[in-house]
């Protein structure tokens, strides 16, 4: 029980301070974003903070997936205030039918991650006579 009342008696304290003490899962996901053009279809995602070398963009089956870290400044500081997520993360985006695997591109922009899939061209075959 001695457990219990110092967890208690931390918890008043944070209540009197008006803290919060919050716990982040070791994994976190960006905002992201997939929508279609008439060409292909674009993985926005938004980082800020980065370099392009941060990144591993891989692709295995019919799934993009794009992972890396962010790093915080190394020097120490009280935070009053933390919703900008430092650490691992990853999103996953399962490709829609028709993609040209083979012509992927990736782009790194003023805190988004772009990622291009064209789009399969279809083959067209001749009929002879």
């Amino acid at each position: 029980m001695t457990g219990y009342r110092k967890t208690s008696e931390l918890s008043e304290v944070f209540q009197l301070f008006g803290w919060q003490i919050q716990t982040r899962p070791m994994l976190w996901s960006p905002p992201t974003d997939v929508y279609e053009t008439d060409e292909a279809y674009i993985v926005r995602v938004e980082i800020a903070g980065m370099r392009e070398e941060n990144f591993e963009i891989t692709l295995q089956d019919n799934y993009l997936f794009i992972q890396g870290i962010r790093t915080d400044t190394p020097e120490r500081r009280a935070y009053h205030q933390m919703e900008i997520r430092f650490g691992r993360f990853a999103t996953i985006v399962e490709l829609p039918p028709g993609v040209d695997t083979q012509h992927i591109e990736a782009e790194y922009h003023n805190g988004f991650l772009f990622v291009t899939l064209p789009k399969a061209k279809p083959a067209f075959l001749n009929i002879q006579d």
